[in-house]
């Protein structure tokens, strides 16, 4: 909860233990999700293309990603912290990825640099939202795509209740899951929210696809 008051006034990152425990619990428990994501992603891609992942943390959907083809990947991270673990990740798993420091409301690209962009579980925390809609609306090229994977504010107990069951924890973590999820979801957007967000950019249209207890929302340039 503070957390969430804190971004109401700056964008703000994960630093220190927050960020290797993000780290090991993302490598422990998430990556079949990541290689989803990056599934997903090398759908609308070619060999070559310039690929941005805003937000991605320890960098694991990056690295899959870049297993999948030869694209030319960056990861923009606001924190620090994650910057280094997602660099030192990517050269453990020998690949080449260019994370970088930076803030999605202010990104130091040119216009049109990119192919395709992919942002998960991040949106939702941006303090200024329609600002990161039109910086990725300028960097990424003509005829593009732009996937923001993030949890639906609207979300419902039962499925909450159903997506903790599927993750299949136990103990503690199973009681402390509908807690955490039910925090994230204050911050998260509802498809009419992110509609009208989406109406005040230049995208020429845009397709929003229920997943669980989130969404995948797809923008068109």
């Amino acid at each position: 909860m503070l957390m969430n008051l804190i971004r109401k006034f700056k964008d703000v990152g994960m630093s220190g233990s927050i960020t290797r425990w993000y780290d090991k619990n993302t490598r422990e428990n998430r990556m079949g999700e990541m290689r989803e994501y990056a599934t997903e992603v090398a759908r609308h891609i070619k060999n070559g293309d310039n690929v941005l992942e805003i937000a991605p943390g320890p960098g694991y959907m990056s690295i899959e990603l870049a297993k999948m083809g030869n694209y030319n990947i960056t990861g923009l991270d606001i924190s620090p912290d994650m910057v280094r673990i997602s660099r030192k990740n990517a050269e453990h798993e020998k690949v080449n990825i260019n994370f970088i420091q930076g803030n999605v409301t202010s990104m130091k690209f040119e216009e049109g640099t990119f192919d395709f962009i992919f942002c998960s579980a991040a949106f939702k925390n941006f303090k200024e939202p329609l600002l990161a809609l039109k910086e990725m609306y300028r960097v990424i090229k003509k005829g593009s795509v732009v996937l923001i994977s993030d949890m639906r504010g609207d979300v419902s107990n039962q499925a909450l209740k159903e997506e903790v069951n599927r993750i299949g924890k136990s103990g503690f973590e199973r009681f402390m899951l509908p807690m955490v999820f039910k925090n994230l979801a204050i911050s998260a957007y509802t498809k009419d929210e992110f509609i009208d967000m989406i109406k005040e950019t230049s995208f020429e249209k845009h397709k929003i696809q229920e997943m669980g207890i989130g969404f995948y929302i797809y923008l068109y340039k």
